[in-house]
């Protein structure tokens, strides 16, 4: 009996990786006793829509694209509380995501991951009423994202993540910030804030440190001082760049729960997408909310329990 598999990708995502294979991956999929419907999506947003609305049952949804589509897809499943399983064949320009979870970057390869890997019980993160995957953050160029134009992502790839930031470097905005987390409290100025479940961010890997597992129920949370002065803002680019935690120019924790309260509105980004402007912000662990198809020869290396 043919199982039932719902392929929803972002004909425009990345440099167009997965146009030219589309073919092969869905070859893949049948090959695995897949019968597949098939959704490219429309606009921003649409992937939710789908996933909410849609009749009828899954063995297995897949997405391709990039975090902002993979963001979408958890979204939908997340407001609807279904545990059917999650392949992603990545195609964005960054992958942040994917490369935490070690997925193939080839095409087809990860096709046959989605349809012939393991399920991982993965971690969600809930942002006040909204969810995301691998990151929260405010501040410092995390507008770059949403902002660059997807034109030009396709064309350049990560290094427009990079040209769109250094227009920013001298307009730096300052967030006075009161933080709450597992019965400890602080306020400081911040040029920079993320909540994650990652090993790499913005394309760079290793910047949130090791030990970091993706099924243990707890975030990553590095907040980044405002630089009073310039030995403050060498001691931080020095931290930054040899990867290292400076306790006099960060906080660094792990927290299941976090809440962010400041006196005006602090634009996020959830994913690598605009998550709105809000006063007061509450990040919660849902702890393997997520089942997403891996290798399995990588999944020791993923979990809290198998390490």
């Amino acid at each position: 009996m043919l199982k039932k598999m719902l392929f929803i990708y972002n004909p425009n995502a990345g440099t167009g990786v997965l146009k030219p294979r589309l073919s092969d991956v869905l070859d893949t999929f049948v090959k695995a006793e897949y019968e597949v419907t098939v959704y490219p999506t429309q606009r921003a947003q649409d992937a939710v829509r789908k996933i909410q609305e849609y009749q009828g049952d899954y063995d297995l949804i897949v997405c391709s694209g990039g975090d902002g589509t993979l963001d979408e897809v958890v979204t939908g499943l997340q407001h609807r509380q279904i545990s059917v399983p999650l392949g992603y064949i990545p195609a964005g320009s960054t992958n942040d995501f994917a490369a935490s979870l070690e997925l193939p970057k080839d095409i087809v390869e990860a096709a046959e991951t989605a349809v012939n890997g393991a399920a991982f019980p993965c971690d969600v993160g809930k942002f006040n009423s909204d969810y995301f995957i691998y990151i929260a953050a405010f501040g410092l160029f995390t507008d770059v994202s949403y902002e660059t134009k997807q034109s030009m992502k396709n064309i350049l790839g990560h290094l427009a993540y990079v040209l769109e930031g250094t227009k920013r470097i001298f307009n730096i905005p300052s967030y006075k910030i009161r933080v709450t987390h597992d019965g400890e409290e602080f306020e400081d100025e911040f040029i920079y804030g993320m909540v994650t479940n990652s090993r790499s961010v913005g394309g760079f890997s290793g910047i949130i440190g090791p030990g970091v597992v993706f099924d243990d129920g707890e975030f990553e949370v590095t907040l980044i001082k405002t630089p009073k002065n310039p030995i403050e803002l060498n001691e931080l680019l020095g931290a930054i760049l040899m990867k290292q935690i400076n306790p006099q120019r960060m906080y660094a924790f792990k927290s299941g729960c976090v809440r962010f309260e400041s006196m005006e509105e602090i634009p996020w980004t959830l994913d690598g997408e605009f998550g709105g402007a809000h006063s007061e912000v509450v990040v919660r662990n849902k702890k393997q909310a997520l089942n997403i198809m891996i290798r399995p020869e990588t999944a020791a290396g993923l979990s809290a329990g198998k390490n």
